[in-house]
């Protein structure tokens, strides 16, 4: 595991906007697109803010979520909404988003309709994971319904999930979509989470679902 420690917040925030920058550069040389995969929650949003200013060529990229709650872009629970307000605006506007919410009762209904698009962006270029106190990232829960297959080589692309500390159904990436990535990152901040951190690289996936990317992955915290 390879974790890169910041004095501050915001020194995190610059260095990984830039590099999540260089890498999407990197990928469009060699490529004629390049997929950026990120998480939902707070804790990204100023990365975002200073992605969206940078000079790229932000038409050729797609940009898709990690995970989304089943819940509509009229909901402040949506992660969907915070990503077209904190990262497609500016110079990031011009970039593609490719959806991870359907207008349908549930995830099972709208899995079929999604697929073929996240498919389309894999293998991913840049994966940036947040994680959770509970050692969870993206919806991969500890103790949620479909943990076992989202976590297994035979995983679909897509699944949804429900877990006892989630409020709404979820629809996630698997593990093997994610680990599809050529750059992972995850991005953590506090002692909480870097204490749950060191613990989940002694625990199993199925108690810390964190843990099966951590071997691939840089991880970027600040107090």
């Amino acid at each position: 595991m390879n974790i890169v420690e910041y004095p501050d917040r915001e020194a995190l925030l610059l260095d990984l906007a830039n590099t999540i920058a260089g890498e999407l550069r990197a990928a469009l040389e060699s490529n004629d697109r390049a997929s950026l995969c990120v998480p939902g929650g707070t804790t990204p949003g100023p990365v975002f803010d200073t992605l969206s200013g940078v000079t790229l060529d932000w038409d050729r990229v797609d940009v898709l979520l990690n995970d989304e709650r089943w819940v509509p872009e009229s909901s402040d629970r949506s992660n969907t909404t915070l990503l077209k307000q904190r990262l497609l605006v500016d110079k990031a506007a011009a970039a593609t988003l490719v959806p991870l919410y359907a207008d349908t009762p549930t995830p099972e209904e709208g899995l079929d309709g999604l697929m073929a698009a996240i498919e389309a962006t894999l293998p991913l270029d840049v994966l940036v994971l947040g994680m959770g106190a509970d050692m969870h990232t993206a919806s991969l829960f500890p103790g949620a319904d479909q943990l076992e297959l989202a976590l297994s080589d035979a995983a679909p692309t897509l699944l949804a999930m429900r877990a006892p500390n989630a409020p709404e159904p979820r629809i996630t990436l698997s593990a093997k979509a994610l680990k599809s990535a050529m750059a992972t990152h995850i991005l953590i901040t506090g002692d909480e989470k870097r204490t749950a951190l060191q613990r989940a690289a002694t625990l199993s996936p199925m108690d810390a679902p964190v843990s099966v990317f951590l071997a691939q992955a840089t991880v970027h915290w600040a107090p």
